[in-house]
């Protein structure tokens, strides 16, 4: 069985562990709206658990857009949700307004006692480009240059070098000459998840942009999970890359969970033309990793709005990750 909704679309998710169960968020759209690329601005965040991240059970809308006049009156969108030690949960989440047509991304907290009702911290806001540090990113909209002021899709955890907590998200970098060369992994630290410090990017380059990052490490090898389109390679990873660009999910090797960063070598680790899965992330469970993600085509060629059935993840002795694919399997 896969994360499926027979009225709705889905697509990025988020996972969470309770300690007895699976959390599972997810971005969420009507199907009445016939036209799947409709469903980014006409989005709510939906909420499934489970025990095996397999059989779910859907327990509605958790999360939307708050009343106009608002900084996330028109979308809320990816995020990434933690426990802190007193046992509250914290989600952080990306949000754009009417205001700006849903061009300049920023990232909300809201908080929740049960996982599943959440309440905004005051308006929701808690980090924008803004700063000493905002010079270190495409701050303002760059009309003509790229679609969009790109701050999205947070990814929070513990640091493993101190006493706070980091948050990663999607970001470009001013002054690249190329569009796709100047995507960025951004990096903001905070004591309490509450007040947050910019940092400058952790990662440049490679790609126009790197959607739904994650940091983990194995072992102590340290990775970041990214995804991007084939239209979105820099000429010379598109040249790197074995086999050509490809749409799906691919990974940075870290020294740390600062860096530096770079790409990882090898074929992509996730991607096809079409897309079979996008916005994936590794979930560690008591049997090993496992990748998850949303079918982008499915197998009639449309729009599969549905969080497929996980896939097992290896890491070989290079380090090198690889998804054993039931596809591939099967061939």
């Amino acid at each position: 069985m896969v994360l499926q909704l027979p009225d709705h679309w889905i697509w990025d998710s988020w996972y969470a562990h309770d300690g007895q169960r699976w959390h599972g968020y997810f971005l969420k759209a009507p199907k009445s709206l016939i036209n799947p690329d409709l469903r980014h601005w006409n989005v709510t965040q939906g909420h499934a658990v489970s025990d095996d991240l397999v059989n779910w059970d859907h327990k509605g809308t958790c999360l939307g857009p708050a009343p106009e006049p608002a900084w996330d009156d028109f979308t809320t969108w990816t995020g990434s949700v933690v426990q802190d030690a007193a046992g509250l949960w914290h989600l952080f989440y990306t949000g754009t307004s009417r205001a700006d047509e849903g061009l300049y991304q920023r990232i909300g907290h809201a908080t929740s006692e049960d996982l599943h009702h959440w309440q905004r911290l005051g308006d929701g806001l808690c980090l924008d480009l803004t700063g000493p540090t905002a010079d270190a990113y495409e701050a303002d909209h760059a009309k003509g240059f790229w679609h969009d002021r790109a701050m999205r899709d947070p990814w929070v955890m513990r640091d493993p070098q101190g006493e706070g907590w980091l948050m990663y998200f999607t970001a470009r970098a001013p002054g690249v000459a190329e569009p796709n060369a100047g995507g960025a992994i951004g990096l903001a630290t905070s004591d309490d998840l509450v007040t947050w410090v910019l940092q400058p990017p952790v990662f440049v380059g490679g790609y126009g942009q790197l959607e739904v990052p994650q940091v983990f490490d194995v072992d102590g090898r340290w990775y970041c999970l990214f995804c991007t389109s084939a239209e979105h390679f820099s000429k010379a990873q598109a040249d790197a890359i074995p086999g050509g660009p490809v749409t799906g999910t691919h990974y940075l090797i870290g020294e740390g969970p600062r860096g530096p960063w770079r790409i990882a070598p090898g074929p992509f680790l996730d991607g096809d033309l079409p897309c079979r899965r996008y916005a994936a992330r590794i979930v560690r469970t008591d049997r090993g990793l496992r990748i998850m993600g949303f079918a982008d085509h499915a197998e009639d060629g449309h729009f599969g709005g549905y969080v497929m059935d996980p896939e097992e993840v290896v890491i070989d002795a290079d380090g090198r990750m690889r998804v054993l694919r039931r596809d591939k399997a099967a061939e």
